[in-house]
């Protein structure tokens, strides 16, 4: 099956994501795939959260930072500014804090608290993960192409999602014990009420917000997830490796795309030695790739003799991905 073919075949799978190790292609594929899509007549947000990212390299704009910008017609992109994002996370930690306590302000030791925060990795992946919730679960495009961070990144990252699921679980079941006792002794001494407990609703929406991304990531229906691995025994090794953790948090990979293959009809040219080693050496690769992943290979790009900027150049890496002719 072809790149295109799947997109054909699997018309409902609208959340998008290419990983794999840094600087294999997985922000140019996404790139081209939102281009592809939006051709077709799709409406397509591609989105990024790696403060490394280089969506706007590649679309020759400014678009860190500032929402979801319009490329062309039918595709939009968004690189998300993760400080910002963090700044506004604790804006908002302090705004629930004083409206749930009745406070005027934060006091002084919380504040403190609050902004040494801000240097916790677990802060800024929160932050972070804060803003994919937020992207996916408004329902505003036809495809969502998630450019994620590298693999080790992209391991941490999913798997929050079911350690926070757990650790709210146990929290927001403590919680619904509390009121249960609370209820009782309202009932003892034969109040009508209890006040609405803000705590318990506040997890409850962070619960409700986690699952909808959880089960937008592991939606066999509605995800896919391509890995992008060039051809080269390293890469192939680390993607198998990084294939099966991903199948243990139920990402439901749908195939491989390998960039960066050397054309073998150069062999008949007088070309470098050095040249002529690197496609032997990849005939080898090719060779494992096929034996490891075989049928499940999408698509296999070309090495390009120019970086991957600017619409031309991204319309031309479309067309060889999906083996199409774009207008």
């Amino acid at each position: 099956m072809s790149l295109a073919d799947f997109f054909i075949r699997y018309p409902n799978r609208r959340y998008l994501m290419y990983g794999g190790k840094g600087g294999l292609g997985k922000t140019t594929f996404s790139a081209a795939t939102a281009y592809y899509l939006a051709k077709k007549g799709k409406r397509v947000l591609v989105f990024s959260v790696d403060p490394q990212a280089s969506l706007s390299d590649i679309f020759e704009r400014d678009i860190f930072g500032k929402g979801n910008i319009k490329i062309m017609e039918n595709l939009f992109a968004c690189e998300v500014d993760a400080d910002k994002r963090i700044h506004d996370y604790q804006e908002e930690i302090r705004q629930k804090i004083i409206s749930m306590y009745g406070m005027k302000k934060i006091p002084e030791e919380i504040e403190s608290y609050i902004k040494a925060s801000s240097a916790e990795p677990a802060m800024e992946e929160s932050a972070i993960f804060d803003a994919v919730v937020d992207i996916v679960v408004k329902g505003d495009f036809d495809y969502y192409i998630y450019d994620l961070v590298p693999l080790g990144h992209a391991l941490y990252y999913l798997s929050m999602a079911s350690v926070y699921d757990a650790w709210l679980e146990k929290i927001t079941s403590l919680r619904e014990q509390m009121r249960e006792y609370d209820k009782a002794i309202a009932t003892m001494k034969r109040e009508e009420d209890i006040e609405q407990d803000e705590i318990y609703n506040e997890l409850m929406y962070i619960k409700d917000r986690i699952g909808s991304s959880s089960k937008i990531m592991t939606d066999t229906e509605k995800t896919a997830f391509f890995f992008v691995l060039t051809p080269e025994e390293m890469t192939i090794v680390d993607t198998e490796k990084a294939a099966q953790l991903f199948a243990k948090y139920n990402v439901p990979l749908s195939g491989y795309i390998v960039n960066r293959v050397i054309d073998r009809e150069l062999l008949k040219d007088n070309i470098p030695v050095y040249l002529k080693n690197r496609i032997e050496m990849q005939a080898s690769a090719l060779e494992m790739i096929d034996q490891k992943f075989g049928s499940s290979v999408l698509s296999a790009v070309p090495e390009f003799d120019s970086e991957i900027k600017g619409l031309d150049v991204i319309r031309n890496l479309a067309e060889v991905m999906f083996e199409e002719k774009l207008s």
